[in-house]
């Protein structure tokens, strides 16, 4: 779910690169938030304990785009973005962000996150899960001091990630298509997150109730297209520009939307020889580089790929036409820039 640079290094203030900004003025605001965001988010996992200082800062400082605090205060911009709130709410939703990081690298065996080594290969499972664990708390207590609605829509968020993790844990059940119910776990484990990002963004900007709940639509769905096209990027792209190996979903047999595509290509008897092959490697030991490789090379190759594609884009599609009630302008124009981009980036 996220990249970049080297975690020995001192957290710098990130640029709003992840959303695409054509007005110089709106980037030049959102920058010099950010730079607020990243200060205030270097205080929140400092620690006088040298082991949960160390292990709490390993992401943070590895850097990443700031997605989701963006998006916050990209909501704000529809109200008085000037809200000190504004920076507090960006904070908790990178911290809740954080935190699960450390536990998805536990659960799914990453070796990579933000291109420096994952907390877990550096401190073991049980440290990460811990740090995971206290980056939690220092949100909800940072959440705390925003008021009640944000303190009970942080819990929903927070209960909705867990649900989606506990969902793509157990797998569909007996007779549940299981594309519908990757898709739920897409909406609950990451989707539910950019909502709340926006929505936060949206309330604490003072904006009536139609904006927020229009923002919060278009973070739902952006969320569901953002995960879609990672599950395409994991296949095609370099181990660079993703910073993950390619192929570490499929190594550690996490559902993914193109193996799932195939399985149902399968099991309807709609496949190729070929096909069933490539089904039964990828249920297989990929363990070896050499075996990972040659899946990830002919799945690149394989129309459920461009499927895949094909679904992100749509989801991006329908986030941008959850903008119809956003005034005209620079930030409603930045909102369906991201959605353009979001699909462009599964190509």
């Amino acid at each position: 779910m996220t990249r970049a640079t080297d975690a020995s290094a001192g957290a710098t203030a990130p640029q709003p690169t992840a959303i695409p900004l054509n007005d110089p003025e709106l980037a030049d605001r959102l920058a010099g938030r950010m730079a607020q965001v990243d200060a205030t988010l270097d205080e929140a996992v400092a620690s006088t304990d040298a082991l949960a200082h160390d292990a709490g800062r390993h992401l943070v400082a590895a850097g990443g785009k700031r997605f989701r605090p963006l998006l916050t205060l990209l909501a704000g911009e529809l109200g008085d973005g000037a809200d000190p709130r504004l920076v507090d709410a960006a904070v908790v939703v990178e911290l809740t962000q954080v935190a699960s990081l450390y536990h998805d690298d536990v659960m799914d065996s990453a070796p990579v996150r933000r291109g420096a080594p994952s907390a877990h290969t550096v401190w073991g499972n049980t440290v990460a899960i811990l740090v995971g664990d206290l980056l939690f708390a220092r949100a909800s207590a940072l959440v705390a001091g925003l008021g009640p609605e944000a303190v009970v829509l942080q819990s929903r968020t927070f209960e909705r990630m867990c649900l989606g993790q506990l969902h793509e844990t157990i797998g569909p059940r007996e007779g549940e298509d299981a594309v519908e119910h990757y898709l739920q776990v897409l909406s609950d484990k990451t989707a539910s997150l950019l909502a709340t990002s926006a929505r936060l963004g949206a309330m604490f900007g003072g904006c009536p109730p139609a904006l927020v709940d229009a923002v919060t639509a278009y973070g739902e769905k952006v969320g569901v297209a953002f995960q879609l096209a990672d599950d395409v990027l994991d296949v095609a792209s370099s181990s660079s520009e993703s910073g993950k190996t390619p192929g570490t979903d499929l190594r550690e047999h996490v559902p993914t939307m193109p193996v799932l595509l195939l399985r149902r290509r399968v099991a309807r008897g709609e496949a190729a020889p070929s096909d069933v092959e490539l089904l039964a490697r990828l249920d297989g030991d990929l363990s070896d580089d050499a075996a990972l490789a040659a899946v990830v090379a002919d799945l690149r190759d394989h129309p459920v790929l461009a499927q895949t594609r094909e679904l992100a884009g749509r989801w991006a599609r329908e986030a941008a036409a959850e903008l119809e009630p956003l005034p005209e302008g620079s930030v409603r124009t930045a909102f369906a820039d991201l959605a353009s981009a979001l699909a462009d980036r599964a190509v």
